[in-house]
């Protein structure tokens, strides 16, 4: 069609594991003549065998397998998926950061890309000089950069710093510069990973408000995310990687569906084999699962709904008085939910052995966001066991006030029932 700006034929992504470098030039090089010649690296260790380039183990990793799709121009593209998937992979290849290894992309109108913190930026040119920079690489003319340098620099908020090198910026700064550089120099093709989950909450609205009023314009934005709810606010189509293959393409709500059921798969954390915990080894958590309303294994659930999890142990000295402890913590590290045993009531006498203990939300009051869950089992004067990070959770908006109004990503931290009254 005359308005595909983006289309992806056959596209596949492999690389080599091992490590390849072998610590200067000249012996890359060495190595690398090598193979060309079809000879024994030079460099390789003794008893080692180099069969693929330089020194690396030769066993192919594929990033990406065989993906295509069209993007239209005004679209909005949600590309989501586990992490791994491939989802940052794609946007490089778009962006021409890297090349392909089979296939092919062909791309109509100019593109901007913020892939990770500082990627554009010269660290030793000032802000100031960094937006030039950025708009020349675009293809853009000094005049016409300089029409959109006041209205990039009000959006960053950093007026005060725009003549610092950005090598001295916090990577929050560097964030809002990047994404106002990469929002206002005009591409027709955006291009954003999850980095924009560096910035603060604010910013971040402001942010996908901008990527609104840029689709408006009729430009094109491709948006790697988390973030279902943003996702489900702002994208008008939908792309799913798993495995570094394409595994559903269509309208929002379905593919974000789709996303978790295929999570909910891997819903079960087995914690017996964690390594990074604390406590004194007297009582460990073996199993976390997390149930929603249905009673079905998920990691993600609507804002209102209600949640159930489960924690299986294992106490190998007895416990007298012990309480098992549950946190849900946001992207920030603030705790936001704190459940456990001992203030609802539950006081189990003396434990020893394998057991499962459960903690229901009726009505989880959390807004659309992606959160961690930490838990423990503790004791009167002591600590048995704590995971940090034990399991992910996804909210997705839901009508938590049962209004038919769903829930957004700027509700605040918490949702809480309320009412209103009017007087007149």
């Amino acid at each position: 069609m005359n308005d595909v700006v983006i289309r992806v034929e056959h596209l596949s992504k492999e690389y080599y594991l091992g490590t390849i470098s072998h610590g200067t030039l000249y012996h890359d090089l060495q190595s690398g003549w090598a193979k060309f010649r079809g000879k024994e690296d030079p460099n390789s260790r003794i008893g080692s065998v180099t069969t693929g380039p330089f020194n690396s183990t030769n066993e192919k990793f594929c990033a990406l397998k065989d993906i295509s799709f069209d993007v239209h121009q005004g679209e909005i593209v949600g590309i989501i998926g586990r992490n791994g998937a491939g989802k940052s992979t794609l946007l490089k290849i778009i962006s021409r950061v890297t090349a392909p290894t089979k296939g092919s992309i062909k791309i109509r109108g100019r593109v901007a890309s913020l892939l990770e913190v500082g990627t554009g930026f010269h660290p030793e040119l000032t802000g100031r000089e960094n937006i030039f920079l950025n708009g020349a690489i675009l293809g853009m003319r000094r005049n016409e950069i300089g029409q959109k340098f006041d209205e990039i620099v009000r959006f960053s908020e950093i007026d005060k710093f725009i003549d610092t090198p950005v090598k001295r910026y916090s990577s929050g700064m560097y964030v809002r510069l990047a994404f106002a550089v990469a929002a206002h120099l005009e591409p027709e093709i955006l291009l954003v990973d999850e980095v924009l989950a560096v910035g603060d909450a604010q910013f971040q609205k402001k942010c996908l408000g901008k990527m609104g009023e840029v689709a408006e314009e009729g430009r094109t934005v491709l948006f790697v995310s988390h973030q279902m709810g943003a996702i489900q606010k702002l994208c008008t189509k939908c792309l799913l990687l798993e495995n570094g293959g394409l595994k559903m393409e269509g309208p929002v709500e379905d593919v974000v569906e789709a996303y978790f059921d295929s999570r909910a798969k891997a819903s079960v954390t087995h914690l017996a084999k964690r390594t990074d915990r604390s406590g004194d080894g007297s009582g460990r958590l073996t199993t976390l699962l997390i149930n929603n309303h249905q009673e079905n294994e998920t990691p993600a659930l609507f804002s209102g709904d209600t949640v159930r999890f489960l924690l299986r142990f294992t106490i190998r000295e007895t416990i007298s008085a012990p309480v098992f402890n549950i946190g849900i913590y946001n992207k920030l590290g603030t705790q936001i939910i704190h459940c456990n045993t001992l203030m609802a009531g539950l006081m189990p006498g003396p434990l020893y052995g394998e057991g499962e203990v459960t903690c229901e939300i009726p009505r989880i009051p959390l807004p659309p966001g992606h959160y961690k869950v930490n838990v423990a089992l503790g004791y009167d004067g002591g600590l048995a066991d704590r995971v940090e990070n034990a399991a992910s959770l996804d909210v997705v908006a839901g009508d938590f006030y049962g209004t038919g109004h769903t829930s957004s990503f700027n509700s605040g931290i918490c949702l809480v029932d309320h009412h209103w009254s009017l007087k007149k």
